[in-house]
């Protein structure tokens, strides 16, 4: 496994000469040893970062956009060239099923792919003004930029990051979470083989606490895009604004799926479980709440918990795999502890919320029901495979319960009435509804949420405006 991180492009041991303990979830045991980035380590890519962006005529930013879209293509090329590689380490790192971990190298390729594309369609425009000229607005890359990604989906969203990124012309400088930064050290490696300048590419593994912060408080750098827990967005936000950092965010979420008594409610119920217990239930977009018309609701509850009894827990390696463990011991405590508090609270437990035999850190799905909005389990994100399911009576009913929470991030809406689709959709209070599906991320269309679930969007053209100035020039016809 990689072990020291990458600044311009090199290998190299921590300035510190510190390393860290990454553990296997599937096991409890190590997996790695990597070198534990600090300060220094910051200040050396970040003055790499900024001398290659002030550099003239030979940097990424001066290369043509359509020659920075076929570099992007060649990292998308090795991306499916390395795909065992790229998805046992992701297998192992993060406890993804094996099967799982392969899509997410093709979606990873795919979003490489799809900014390759994009690169030189990001158009600037010509405004009509009142003065006799020609006024012209340019799209420029914002420079040094800190890409900050979570251990739930490490690979697939540091892609997300870092493609649009490299597409408008900025040094990246990755910072993959402790828990999960295999991946990224490979991508980092990846990236340089397939042609995009050395100096341009940085990876710090690392505690956030020291590198997030360092990252965040340097005037040196241009954007900060982070994913992942809602408090520490906050502070990202509130620590950015001395030298007034562009910042996006893509936080918590608290996701609803709403399902009405005139839809599908056997094929609602039976493809409800891989969107709450999927990667765990360790996913923002879960939709870990689900509202169901009361005319339905035993109908679904039944389907669903038969099909959430049929997911197959296991070895993340093993191709039978649907649900491999949680990333840690802390992250299973805090799902039981859930579930505790859901019954206690009035709620009833149908199914799961049981812990096998093993050494890693595995715990089989819970079905919640006769669940209220009021209670903790159904306002506070649980990260973990714990589902909620909660009746309600009218459509007016669904929309309150939907709307009332801290977040808007994604959610689903199951109806055959394509009248009320176009009615609930327009009132739901959140970035992403899918209607009778679950599926919430396409890379060609903009992600993210309302209210505590973030600013700003990832993915499709949008999230090219994110890593871009907006430069005005007006030319004069005067003599």
């Amino acid at each position: 496994m990689p072990e020291q991180l990458i600044i311009a492009g090199e290998r190299r041991d921590a300035a510190a000469g510190e390393t860290f303990t990454v553990i296997e979830p599937a096991t409890g045991a190590p997996l790695a040893e990597v070198a534990k980035a600090g300060p220094a380590d910051v200040d050396a890519a970040l003055a790499a970062a900024t001398a290659a962006f002030a550099d003239g005529r030979g940097s990424w930013a001066r290369t043509s956009a359509t020659e920075r879209g076929r570099v992007l293509h060649r990292v998308a090329e090795l991306l499916r060239e390395r795909e065992d590689l790229f998805a046992t380490t992701e297998a192992r790192g993060a406890g993804h099923p094996i099967g799982d971990a392969r899509w997410e190298v093709g979606a990873a390729a795919g979003t490489f792919e799809y900014y390759a594309g994009a690169a030189n369609k990001h158009l600037g425009s010509v405004v009509p003004v009142q003065d006799a000229g020609l006024d012209v607005v340019l799209r420029e890359p914002v420079g040094p930029v800190g890409l900050i990604v979570p251990w739930n989906f490490p690979l697939l969203i540091a892609c997300w990051k870092l493609a649009p990124a490299l597409a408008c012309g900025n040094p990246v400088i990755l910072k993959p979470a402790s828990l999960t930064p295999l991946t990224a050290l490979l991508l980092g490696d990846l990236l340089v083989d397939a042609g995009v300048p050395a100096d341009q590419v940085h990876v710090l593994p690392g505690p956030g606490g020291v590198i997030g912060d360092a990252l965040v408080a340097d005037e040196r750098t241009a954007k900060i895009s982070f994913t992942g827990e809602t408090s520490t967005g906050a502070s990202i936000l509130k620590a950015s604004a001395d030298h007034i950092a562009r910042v996006s965010l893509e936080l918590g979420g608290k996701s609803a799926a709403i399902v009405f008594a005139d839809a599908n409610v056997a094929k609602a119920a039976a493809d409800a479980p891989m969107s709450v217990f999927g990667n765990a239930g360790q996913d923002c977009c879960a939709r870990s709440r689900i509202l169901v018309e009361r005319a339905a609701y035993e109908e679904f509850l039944e389907v669903f918990e038969a099909a959430t009894r049929a997911i197959r827990v296991g070895d993340p390696l093993s191709a039978e795999t649907e649900m491999g463990p949680l990333i840690s011991e802390g992250q299973r405590r805090t799902s039981l502890d859930y579930v505790e508090i859901g019954t206690g609270e009035g709620a009833r437990l149908l199914s799961g919320g049981d812990v096998p035999e093993s050494d890693g850190f595995y715990l089989t799905p819970a079905v919640v029901a006769d669940v209220s909005n009021d209670m903790r389990i159904a306002r506070e994100e649980i990260f973990g495979p714990v589902a909620s399911v909660l009746p309600f009576d009218s459509e007016e009913e669904a929309i309150r319960i939907a709307n009332d929470s801290d977040y808007g991030l994604s959610g689903s809406l199951w109806t055959g009435s394509a009248t009320r689709a176009i009615r609930v959709a327009r009132s739901i209070r959140t970035g992403t509804l899918s209607v009778n599906t679950n599926r919430s991320v396409r890379y060609e269309a903009p992600f993210g949420g309302y209210k505590r679930s973030g600013l700003g969007r990832e993915l499709g053209m949008q999230a090219m405006d994110a890593y871009t100035e907006v430069k005005n020039v007006f030319f004069s016809e005067e003599d």
